[in-house]
């Protein structure tokens, strides 16, 4: 794969490490999360995001959900390293748009 179909990701809980994954996959994947998650607290569960984003996705990137667990976490990880989504301070774990 050419350096233009990878993207380079962070991960809120290694602050300046990072590591790269395929560019098309990540963005879908992010724009899935970006629509589903609500613009205020209290935000929604893992659970309830991963059903939601389940409609979402591409199945062209993700047949069948696969592999779509792993990149909702890298994505998630992500998101919250850049401080595009903020974690409610629960338990479970609430995500919502900053």
């Amino acid at each position: 794969m050419e350096q233009q179909d990878k993207i380079a990701v962070e991960n809120v809980n290694h602050p300046g490490r990072t590591r790269t994954v395929d560019r098309a996959r990540y963005d879908a994947m992010k724009k899935a999360y970006l629509k589903v998650l609500p613009g205020k607290s209290p935000g929604l569960t893992l659970a309830e995001i991963s059903v939601r984003l389940s409609r979402e996705l591409s199945q062209e990137l993700y047949p069948d959900g696969a592999r779509a667990g792993w990149w909702a976490k890298t994505v998630q990880l992500d998101l919250e390293a850049k401080r595009v989504i903020r974690r409610e301070k629960t338990n479970p774990i609430r995500l919502f748009k900053a």
